[in-house]
């Protein structure tokens, strides 16, 4: 096992970690989107995805900044996380309580994002590696706004929609997860509508 000596290697450990996560994040993102329901909760995650993409290269440009190598080391805190989601997805049944869950996974993936480059900002601070924490701090600023879109799809509408279920709707208005809603759609802006009040 390496031994860790210095605050340094521990944050390019930190560093290599994060990498990793947001590679298995590319991954795993394409099939929430597929299997997300409400438009809303598809464009968020698709708008995140670029996002993710923008990640791995600032990681990598920090990296580039510490001239080191951009390593991976598996995440397996991500790794672990994205098991969980799948899990989510493969499920069948009521697409509402389907996109309630996959908020729930894709926000214990930014909550672990969060805490993640909070250390790794922090460490970056103390050793004053000013360039390389503000990549970090701009990659740590979207991970809360998208923990907050989350949050405001799913207090705004999804929830609701999960909690009042199938029984409100006829089944010929719930279509297959993906496919565009009428009635439920309707509904939902309702709900939005209502919130905003």
């Amino acid at each position: 096992m390496k031994e860790l000596t210095t605050l340094h290697e521990l944050f390019l450990d930190e560093l290599k970690d994060l990498y990793s996560a947001e590679k298995q994040l590319l991954k795993a993102l394409p099939r929430m989107i597929k299997k997300a329901s409400s438009s809303e909760l598809s464009d968020g995650l698709q708008k995140h995805l670029g996002q993710t993409q923008e990640h791995v290269k600032r990681l990598e440009q920090s990296f580039a900044e510490l001239s080191v190598p951009a390593r991976a080391k598996k995440c397996k805190g991500m790794e672990g996380l994205i098991e969980e989601g799948e899990e989510i997805l493969e499920h069948e049944g009521d697409p509402d309580v389907i996109d309630a869950g996959i908020i729930a996974a894709a926000q214990k993936v930014e909550h672990y994002e969060i805490a993640s480059y909070g250390t790794a900002v922090a460490h970056a601070k103390t050793m004053g590696h000013d360039t390389v924490q503000r990549l970090l701090q701009s990659t740590l600023d979207e991970e809360y706004e998208a923990d907050k879109k989350l949050t405001a799809v799913a207090e705004g509408f999804i929830n609701r929609l999960a909690t009042a279920g199938s029984d409100e709707m006829d089944e010929e208005d719930r279509p297959a997860a993906g496919k565009s809603r009428t009635k439920r759609d309707s509904r939902a802006d309702e709900m939005r509508a209502d919130s905003a009040r």
